[in-house]
């Protein structure tokens, strides 16, 4: 099987999706690990879920480890450019022709479970791919991002030594339920007897969801707030420079990505890797060596100009209202040019609302992703209108992205958001055609 051979595969099995009508299947991704040998108990793993911010908290946990000279594994999604990097190994994404390689061998396994339970989905497949890699590259310790939910989500497999929740909102309600507390209990399923627990979900009514499901579960809960504080300083050189304090130590950080939530995602890593166990536990020299060294594709990935260009996914509300306040915090006063794009599974109109909170104006486009259906630009504006924002429709992403660029003053901001996909396709074009691979850390 050649790589080509091993996407098309993979992108066959994309729209057999999840919803309330039609469960996801922890069971059936239990008996795919079976029948793969249960790669996934081979090494120790740190669990982190969330509607926002699990991936940022996956991503230094694991920078963190590795900087501490540990072996890691990480998964998170979605992926920005390819699928095999839903499977890195320090940082490193899985080869492609080792990614064939690894489907072909697991084959097998896969006819065998879809006769009893039905095919593995794209995104289980992709999983239990990650897991195998990280066995059979004798990972020290594997980081797993949670992909939807937590109860019923295909990483559930785990027994992590140490979880963390990083917020609720409300995002994949077709799937998690329309109340948030209903959100809440389904992230709160990652939790298991006797495995610590880091919580940094701010709504309260979530909180006590989640803390409700911990205890019910034997999970030994820390709540964000009252175990850590975070001091800001100011910056010149970094994105951004603050101290974080906990019972245990006290971390002086210099991090080149910008924004307040990039602080809370912070704390919850520092408590996470406090509680996961001595032999892996990094000391704060190397937490602090980690930070210094991380890099998030696509978070507030700013890059220098007249205008600016910054690259952020936000998919939901909730990463919107993030944005916004990471825009107010380290561009005051200062207009964006946003250029959007929305998957049609999303609340388009709580999306735009939130960044329409600042002056500013869009260029609503389109995305081409298989099996990924894009709301239609013109859609787009007509809901901007609703609100009282100002748009237009373009349905070029690049065409999209070069007319914000002209149109916006030299001291404005260019900002790529919405849906992975349109960040993923804007960011590639940007680092092959004019911007310099690496972002400002300014």
């Amino acid at each position: 099987m050649s790589y080509r051979q091993a996407e098309t595969y993979l992108l066959g099995t994309i729209n057999e999706t999840v919803s309330r009508r039609l469960p996801y299947r922890l069971e059936r991704m239990k008996a795919f690990m079976r029948e793969l040998g249960d790669p996934q108990n081979v090494y120790p793993t740190v669990h982190i879920g969330g509607t926002s911010g699990k991936g940022s908290t996956s991503t230094m946990v694991a920078t963190v480890l590795q900087s501490s000279g540990k072996r890691v594994g990480l998964h998170t999604k979605p992926h920005l450019r390819s699928m095999t990097e839903r499977a890195r190994v320090d940082g490193v994404p899985v080869d492609e022709e080792r990614f064939a390689e690894l489907l072909d061998s697991m084959m097998p396994a896969i006819d065998r479970v879809a006769k009893a339970h039905g095919r593995p989905t794209y995104y289980e497949t992709l999983l239990a791919l990650a897991f195998k890699h990280f066995a059979e590259e004798h990972v020290d310790v594997a980081v797993i991002e949670v992909g939807l939910g937590g109860r019923l989500d295909g990483t559930n497999v785990i027994v992590p030594r140490v979880a963390a929740i990083t917020s609720v909102g409300y995002d994949h309600m077709d799937v998690l339920g329309d109340a948030l507390e209903d959100i809440a209990a389904e992230k709160a399923g990652i939790a298991k007897p006797g495995v610590p627990l880091v919580v940094a979900v701010d709504d309260a009514a979530a909180r006590s969801v989640v803390i409700e499901n911990a205890n019910a579960a034997h999970a030994p809960v820390t709540l964000v707030d009252d175990a850590a504080t975070v001091d800001v300083h100011p910056s010149a050189r970094f994105g951004q420079h603050f101290t974080i304090t906990t019972a245990q130590g006290r971390y002086d950080l210099a991090v080149p990505v910008l924004g307040e939530f990039q602080r809370r995602n912070a704390m919850t890593a520092v408590l996470a890797l406090e509680r996961i166990g001595d032999d892996l536990r990094p000391s704060v020299e190397n937490v602090e060596r980690g930070f210094a060294n991380l890099a998030i594709a696509g978070r507030m990935e700013t890059f220098p100009g007249h205008p600016a260009v910054i690259f952020d996914i936000a998919h939901n509300a909730e990463k919107a209202q993030h944005l916004v306040m990471s825009l107010r915090e380290s561009f005051p006063d200062r207009h964006v040019t946003y250029v959007v794009a929305i998957g049609q599974s999303k609340d388009a109109g709580e999306i735009l609302r939130a960044l329409a909170s600042l002056p500013s104006n869009f260029i609503f486009t389109t995305f081409a992703t298989a099996g990924r259906a894009a709301t239609k630009p013109q859609r787009l504006a007509s809901i901007a209108e609703t609100i009282g924002a100002w748009g237009r429709a373009v349905a070029d992403p690049i065409e999209a992205l070069t007319i914000a660029r002209r149109n916006a003053g030299p001291d404005d901001i260019v900002v790529v958001t919405g849906s992975t996909f349109i960040v993923a396709e804007l960011r590639a074009w940007w680092l092959e055609n004019v911007g310099d691979a690496r972002p400002s850390r300014t």
